[in-house]
């Protein structure tokens, strides 16, 4: 009769089943986490690949979307578009 661990394949084998007697409520959350981990990096990677290129899309897209902030020494109600600076001083 061979000897046990002459070769990885029993020792795999009984690793597995360890696995599966021992943390099978556990595998679904591993599994779940394990694709997170492979989506962030896959997405870093494809972001490395594209880092050093100019994103021609993003500039190109239209008019961006934000919030309109009050200049910090301006009072309240007062316009703040540059409309109340003197001509003179306007850049």
């Amino acid at each position: 009769m061979g000897r046990l661990f002459d070769g990885p394949w029993p020792i795999v084998i009984i690793i597995v089943v360890a696995l599966l007697l021992f943390a099978a409520p556990k595998l679904p959350a591993m599994a779940r986490s394990l694709g997170q981990s492979m989506r962030i990096i896959k997405s870093e990677v494809k972001e490395m690949k594209n880092d050093g290129k100019a994103d021609t899309t993003t500039e190109a897209s239209g008019p961006v979307e934000g919030t309109i902030v009050n200049h910090p020494k301006a009072k309240p109600g007062e316009p703040t578009d540059g409309t109340d600076v003197p001509p003179s001083t306007r850049a």
